[in-house]
Order: structure tokens, then sequence, then C-alpha cells
């Protein structure tokens, strides 16, 4: 069975579509000793070379993975990064002849939900703009909100790369000068969210990543941490990009109850726990319990006690928290 070329090396994990697509226009890529061209037809027995290196292939025999990772302020999502900046990538199991590719991006300040695959092939299919994939965020924003500028923001606001708008806007909350709102938006341009805000004059203080598609942040999910997506997790994902670009959008699935550690442990000092009011560092027992303001006061279940009954739940409110530094 062949394939193009580019779909299959994104299949089994080295790359995005689009980024292969790139090498082989680059020359990068050699077919059995001759330079790629966009879509040629191969099977896997071929012998590929990426910047002169041999690359293995198990051709239709990798193991599709996801993971729901809870990006936390202040890492990169970018693979490398020059002023040796964490990325979210020091923290992820390792992967046999394949890498894992981030789906989208998030900014250095904004926090929250980021997917992870070593399939390229889906990773494309779910950053698409045809899929119309949702991206639920929780936003917290500084400064005073009329409803003529929710209005603006939901109609529609030219940006400098075209007009923008909220395909979904919920007040859901706040006292004092900083408000909660949950927005959801079915395009990733950059700093998309920030930047529909700022045009209405109010700064966003906190933003938060909650869901994206079918998948949301699991409560009780610490940031730098992650889940791995179950069968029934990974069909509810397919469904959302083998649907119809119309559809409505699928009952949300929380990753498995069960937390993984990140890989390798990081390297930089621990940081103080602080609760959203500002206490001081707390105690290791309390240390365990939830630490964002909108994450369930229960947490992990502890022995003895049963789970909570796993289920869709409601986008919740992220409630107040200190602003972001």
């Amino acid at each position: 069975m062949s394939e193009r070329l580019q779909k299959l090396l994104a299949r089994v994990g080295l790359g995005s579509r689009r980024q292969i697509e790139d090498w082989i226009r680059q020359g990068r890529i050699t077919v059995n000793g001759v330079p790629a061209q966009l879509g040629v037809l191969v099977n896997g027995a071929e012998k590929i070379h990426i910047d002169g290196k041999l690359t293995p292939l198990r051709p239709f025999g990798q193991q599709r993975r996801v993971l729901a990772y809870y990006k936390p302020v202040g890492e990169m999502t970018s693979r490398h990064d020059p002023g040796g900046r964490p990325t979210v990538f020091e923290h992820l199991p390792p992967l046999d002849h394949s890498r894992w590719i981030a789906v989208g991006r998030l900014d250095l300040n904004t926090q929250g939900l980021l997917l992870l695959t070593n399939d390229g092939e889906l990773a494309n299919r779910l950053m698409h703009p045809s899929s119309r994939i949702e991206r639920e965020y929780a936003v917290r924003v500084l400064g005073a909100v009329t409803p003529e500028m929710l209005m603006r923001l939901q109609e529609g606001v030219m940006l400098e790369d075209g007009l923008a708008h909220f395909d979904e806007l919920r007040d859901v909350g706040g006292e004092g000068a900083n408000h909660w709102y949950h927005v959801i938006l079915r395009e990733g341009r950059t700093r998309e969210v920030r930047r529909l805000w700022e045009s209405q004059g109010v700064t966003v203080s906190r933003l938060t990543r909650v869901r994206y598609g079918p998948v949301t942040l699991r409560r009780g999910l610490h940031p730098g941490h992650w889940d791995e997506l179950d069968d029934v997790q990974m069909r509810a994902l397919l469904d959302a990009v083998g649907g119809s670009p119309r559809a409505n959008a699928p009952t949300p699935v929380e990753p498995a109850a069960k937390p993984r550690r990140p890989l390798p442990p990081r390297s930089r000092g621990a940081r103080p726990n602080r609760s959203p009011e500002g206490d001081e560092r707390k105690t290791s027992a309390e240390s365990r319990k939830s630490q964002k303001p909108w994450e369930a006061k229960s947490g992990q279940p502890r022995a003895g006690q049963r789970a909570a009954p796993s289920g869709p739940r409601r986008p919740v409110n992220p409630g107040r928290g200190k602003s972001d530094r």
C-alpha cells in the first residue's frame, strides 16, 4: 500500500505534514538517493534520508498516542529556545522512532491545555482551519467592559491580520476590577484572544485554555503534568476532525483521572506554592490539593475513597487569582 511521502512521514510522527512539505521543497529529503518531490508515492520499504540521516520507518505499525498536557506559564511550546527557557517537550515521555508534535501553540504567558501527538497527520487535521475545531479559554480581564464591547467582540473586530471575532462569549463572574469570561474560537491565529480584548481597551491579566475540541483540561491535573487519552477519548477526537465542519461540537470528554508526572524532573529550583489569596507556603498535605481557582476542591481520591463518577462536565468558572507577572 503506497501513500504520499509527506503523509507517511507525518503519520509516523516525524513532523506535521506542512513541515515535511517544506523540507521536501528545501531538498532536505531523499528517497533511495534521489531528492524527493512533492506527491511522490512510497510504501515505507524505501531508504528515506532526512538531512543525510537514514530514517527508520515502521510502516502502518505506529501506535497513535495523544497527551493532554497542562502547560504552565513560563514554558515555551517550541522544541528548542535560544534563550534557554524551559519547553513543554522537556517533560514528556520518550518515543521510539518518532517524536511528539504540539497541536497548535500557547504563548509564554498563557497556560492550560496543550495536546501533543506522535501522529503528524492527526495534528495537521486538528490545526487545519477547515476542521473548525473549538478552542475554549477562560479569560480574566482588567478594566471596565460594557455591553457594547461584548457585542463588537462577537460581531467582529478588524485586527492587523483581518477580521476576527469570538464565536461564543459568556460572562462567568468576578468582583472588582477583574472579571472572568469564557470565550470560544474556531481558529488559531497568534495571540488572537489577547488582541481581541486589547482592541477594546482592556487588558488580559490571565488566560487559560480549558478545552480543545472534545478534550477538556481535567480538574485536579497540575501544571507541568499530563494525561494520556484512552480509546474512548481518542475516538471522540477523531470524530471531531472527521465530521462535517458545521456539525455540532461533540460533548467534552475529560482525560483519564490518573495523572502522569513529567519526565525528566525539572532542573530549576522549586517555587513556593501560593493559594489564589496569596497565602505563603502551604504544608505538604495542602500542596497535594488543586492549586488553581477553577479546579475541584476534592482533588484526587484518597486511599479508601471512591473516585467521582466520570463523564462530560460543563466548562467551569476559573474564579479569581493573582495577576500574571
